[in-house]
């Protein structure tokens, strides 16, 4: 009787640890498709509408700046263009903020890609007159978002709607290369009622941009929004309540501004809601996650993900803010120059000549001037290079007509 007992002990041992495997397994599982979850660099939200999941993550104690202009790597650096398109393609970024982040994400936003705005906002509860931080009548949190939008869009509205020609909503965590929102908008106009962004498409006919990523508003997108919808709640949601991008998408629909397509001439896409680990490293992002099925277009992984000319990138810790800094404007590989600087000024053509002229910076200079003028005069020709709003409909309507063909619509 005892080794029956005994005999008996051991299966039950047995099936309880099994048991308890199985438990654990299933819960692991459960919480990693049900959680919050982070890649061995950045967030991975389960939620298309999340935001603040970086609020916890500090920064540097103080904000980093270089002071290298003048160095051999910088001294004969043109920035003709870029100079010429912060005068044309006037930009007013504003950024979604609270008092708590002020001091360990605003600044760094404020030391690294928002300099180059030509105004840089910042929407918050609380005055901060150092960044400067406006204070909206809105109550913080996730579910006050739609709230400080509104409210962001009408003070804009009235106080800034002659200064700038295209306004940016981004976040906190969000990462601009001004220079190239610049370059993708120096052939539209701003009197076209039309924004840009992420484009995805649930629950919105034409699409709406991601809040993460950010999006752009023309100043008659602007002007739409804010006389003909905020206060019209056949036109725009007036609780407080919702998702900001997705509501905001809904709203301007519903006053006739039209979503734009931001893709490159290769299908790649300018503006990203994650990190760039995330769209260029394939299998991070799992395959069950909302993402892929709320592209507005098929999204890629891998090379084919991201334009050469990005523009933003989301759940950018104050730490990666600077490295992308260093990146993207200091880090340098000798003997290769930007496109737009070959084009310029061609240096590899006198490459073989002793002493050559491309070698003395003030000739450099007046050659590149020179031909910045022409592409100037070239960008002004509105008859030549204006991306028209008939072109964004009948993009749009395209779009739409083969989301039907392809049964999603």
């Amino acid at each position: 009787m005892p080794s029956v007992v005994n005999g008996f002990g051991k299966v039950s041992v047995i099936t309880l640890a099994i048991g308890i495997f199985i438990g654990i397994s299933v819960s692991n599982i459960f919480r990693f498709t049900t959680s919050p979850r982070n890649s061995l660099s950045g967030y991975i939200p389960v939620d298309p509408h999340s935001h603040g999941e970086n609020d916890d993550v500090s920064g540097p104690d103080n904000s980093l700046s270089w002071h290298d202009e003048h160095s051999h790597s910088h001294a004969n650096e043109n920035n003709s263009v870029a100079r010429y398109l912060y005068k044309k393609v006037r930009v007013l970024c504003w950024v979604m903020t609270n008092p708590n982040n002020i001091q360990t994400k605003a600044r760094h936003v404020k030391a690294t890609w928002g300099k180059r705005c030509n105004i840089l906002l910042f929407m918050s509860s609380k005055s901060d007159w150092e960044l400067p931080a406006v204070a909206l009548n809105v109550a913080e949190g996730r579910d006050h978002l739609w709230a400080k939008t509104k409210a962001a869009f009408k003070y804009i509205y009235s106080q800034h709607l002659n200064d700038a020609d295209w306004f940016v909503k981004s976040d906190d965590d969000t990462y601009i290369v001004v220079e190239n929102l610049r370059y993708f908008l120096q052939n539209k106009l701003p009197s076209e009622p039309v924004f840009y962004g992420r484009r995805f498409k649930p629950m919105v006919k034409q699409g709406y941009m991601s809040g993460g990523a950010g999006y752009v508003l023309s100043k008659e997108a602007l002007s739409r929004v804010v006389t003909q919808g905020l206060d019209n709640p056949e036109k725009c949601r007036s609780d407080n309540g919702g998702a900001e991008d997705l509501e905001m998408g809904k709203c301007l629909e519903n006053v006739g501004v039209l979503a734009g397509d931001t893709r490159d001439e290769l299908g790649r896409e300018r503006f990203h809601p994650f990190i760039p680990e995330h769209h260029l490293i394939p299998d991070i992002l799992p395959k069950e996650m909302w993402y892929w099925s709320y592209n507005f277009y098929p999204a890629k992984q891998g090379q084919e993900c991201c334009s050469d000319y990005s523009i933003t990138f989301h759940y950018i810790t104050p730490n990666m803010m600077y490295v992308l800094e260093y990146l993207i404007y200091h880090l340098k590989p000798y003997g290769i120059n930007t496109v737009i600087h070959q084009e310029l000024s061609s240096p590899a053509a006198n490459l073989d000549k002793p002493n050559s002229e491309n070698n003395n910076p003030v000739l450099v200079q007046q050659q590149d001037d020179s031909i910045v003028n022409d592409i100037i005069k070239k960008s002004d020709d509105r008859e030549l290079n204006t991306y028209s709003l008939e072109k964004v409909k009948e993009q749009s309507e395209n779009d739409l007509e083969n989301m039907v063909d392809n049964g999603e619509g």
